[in-house]
């Protein structure tokens, strides 16, 4: 006899059922057995771009068996060798109930040579965990840099573990410059300097922008980075040195608090994609009323470079702001 389907799809439910309340039955916890050869693992810490005299830091983790045989020593090698301050930790970390990281020293300071930097353990030890601090270098601007970790243990064994390979950002950085009214309020864009009226004068085919504060009953002012060249409605009460007449693009930018430059608890990085696809072509020479944690897009009357000058603070009193910018040469 032809079953009709309707009491199929019942049957085939309460067997789906049954199949899923035994998979779901509790079964205990059980230790997972460790391998008994040296193992190792790496991640990088740091996010955001890497960035030339900037840092990149990796924790490198290694472990054996006490039966087995200790750690002898951890190396890293790059690709291209860091810049000065490169260092693999000494020390390993365990973090404690309070939430606190806690050093346990294991070995000699690193030893960088060359590509090379490596830590020499003293101490009689099967597992740690080490914080490699890359300073990237001038040769690595706009290049990629790949790292190989590699743990060595007394019984012979050798292990190793790749990350890589990352792109290095052709941008720089400059933190928190001081400008102020009618005192060192002259921005260079190529020189990452503010300058008073001489040394603006010194470098006039640097200066970019001037930093002004006013205050008006009639109109909102305040803060201000207004290009030489701009309207003198924008300069006012401004006699700019000889020669400093540059007129710099200028485009005003808010909610876009850049992690490097800001140091927010939350941000976003600004990028070097974000400066090859800025288009500033119908951009003023003039932004007035900034704020903190505003900023401006910048390029240069050369059209050199692109820039992000990001504010920092400001503080009316003082009729001053602390700014800080990200360059990229076009």
């Amino acid at each position: 006899m032809k079953r009709n389907p309707i009491y199929i799809y019942p049957l085939s439910l309460l067997a789906c059922l049954l199949l899923v309340m035994t998979s779901c039955e509790k079964k205990d916890y059980v230790l997972p057995t460790a391998k008994d050869v040296l193992q190792n693992d790496a991640i990088k810490r740091t996010l955001g771009p890497n960035i030339v005299n900037d840092t990149i830091e990796f924790v490198y983790a290694m472990g054996i068996l006490p039966s087995k045989g200790k750690l002898v020593s951890a190396e890293v090698e790059a690709s291209i060798a860091g810049a000065t301050g490169t260092f693999l930790e000494h020390r390993s970390y365990y973090t404690n109930t309070s939430g606190v990281d806690v050093p346990v020293e294991i070995g000699n300071p690193s030893v960088n040579d060359k590509t090379k930097t490596t830590v020499t353990f003293t101490k009689d030890t099967s597992a740690a965990a080490l914080r490699y601090t890359y300073i990237v270098p001038e040769e690595a601007r706009g290049k990629t840099v790949s790292f190989t970790f590699t743990a060595r243990s007394s019984n012979g064994e050798t292990v190793n573990y790749k990350l890589g390979p990352y792109n290095v950002s052709k941008m720089d950085i400059k933190h928190r410059l001081t400008v102020s009214n009618a005192n060192n309020a002259y921005i260079s864009i190529e020189d990452m300097a503010v300058y008073n009226d001489a040394g603006a004068a010194a470098n006039a085919n640097k200066i970019d922008l001037v930093y002004l504060y006013r205050t008006y009953t009639t109109s909102t002012f305040t803060h201000a980075l207004v290009a030489p060249a701009a309207d003198p409605q924008y300069l006012p009460d401004i006699t700019l040195p000889a020669g400093v007449n540059r007129n710099t693009k200028i485009q005003r930018a808010f909610n876009l608090q850049d992690y490097d430059l800001a140091f927010l608890q939350f941000g976003i990085y600004i990028d070097d994609r974000d400066f090859q696809e800025l288009d500033l072509t119908n951009a003023p020479n003039y932004a007035i009323n900034l704020k903190a944690e505003a900023g401006i897009w910048v390029e240069t009357a050369d059209k050199k470079y692109r820039a992000y000058v990001y504010v920092n603070s400001i503080n009316n009193g003082a009729k001053s702001a602390v700014i800080s910018i990200k360059r990229y040469a076009l």
